[in-house]
C-alpha cells in the first residue's frame, strides 16, 4: 500500500509529495523546499520514516516545484526526472529565480526523461505516467491504478485548473488534457495537486466551471 504524505512548501504554498510502500522504498515528487528550515522538515521525515529515497519525479518544472532539486540531489544524490519538454524551465532556473526575485539552488539536469505511459516502480508499488500538457508543455500525472489516486501537479485542482498564461501554456491544450486524459480514469480517483486541498475527478467533472 502506498502512503502519501504532503508538505506546503516554498513561496507560492506549493504541495511537495513523498510517497512510500510497506518496502520502505519511497519518492519525492515535485520538491518546493526553498529554505534551509523547509530542507530540514523534508529531511527530518524521511528520516523519521526511514525510508530509501529511490527518485526524484517531477509533475512540471515551474520554479515552484524544482526549487528543492539541488538539495535533494546532495542529500539523496537522485537527479530530476521529468518530460523531456519542460527542460528549458530547470536550463534557465537561475534566470527565473532572478526574475522573480528569489532565493535558488540551482537544479541539476536530469539525465532520464520519463514518457507517455511508462511505469515508474519504487517498492513493491507503481505509478503510470500520464501526459497532460497545458499547464507547460511537459506537464505529467502520476497514476496508481489500485488506490485510485493521482498526483497531478498543476493540471487540476480543487475547482479550478492551471494557469495557462506562462510561457508554453496553452488553455485548450490542458482541458483536452483533463477531459481526455484525467476523466476517463473514474469519478472516484482523488486528486493530489500542486497546490491546495485534494479533490476527486468526480467532484471537479459536476462542479468546477472550467470544465462543466
Amino acid at each position: 500500500m502506498i502512503h502519501v504524505h504532503a508538505f506546503c512548501f516554498g513561496f507560492f504554498d506549493e504541495n511537495t509529495y513523498v510517497l512510500w510502500d510497506e518496502t520502505n522504498e519511497a519518492v519525492v515528487i515535485d520538491p518546493g523546499n526553498s529554505s534551509t528550515e523547509e530542507h530540514l522538515v523534508l529531511k527530518n521525515f524521511i528520516e523519521s520514516k526511514n525510508l530509501k529515497l529511490k527518485r526524484l519525479l517531477l509533475t512540471h518544472a515551474h520554479i515552484d516545484h524544482i526549487s528543492g532539486n539541488r538539495f535533494v540531489f546532495d542529500e539523496w544524490k537522485l537527479l530530476p526526472e521529468v518530460h523531456k519538454n519542460d527542460l528549458t524551465y530547470i536550463e534557465r532556473h537561475k534566470e527565473i529565480s532572478l526574475m522573480y526575485n528569489l532565493p535558488y539552488e540551482e537544479s541539476p539536469l536530469p539525465e532520464n526523461f520519463l514518457v507517455e505511459g511508462e511505469k515508474i516502480k519504487f517498492g513493491n508499488s507503481e505509478l503510470e505516467m500520464i501526459f497532460t500538457p497545458g499547464h507547460s508543455p511537459g506537464s505529467i500525472t502520476f497514476y496508481n491504478k489500485e488506490q485510485k489516486f493521482i498526483i497531478a501537479g498543476d493540471v487540476l485542482f480543487y475547482g479550478s485548473i492551471g494557469r495557462t498564461d506562462l510561457p508554453g501554456g496553452n488553455y485548450q491544450d490542458l482541458i483536452n488534457s483533463i477531459k481526455l486524459n484525467l476523466f476517463p480514469l473514474g469519478d472516484e480517483v482523488k486528486v493530489y495537486n500542486g497546490h491546495g486541498e485534494p479533490t476527486t475527478i468526480g467532484f471537479e467533472r459536476k462542479n468546477n466551471p472550467f470544465l462543466i
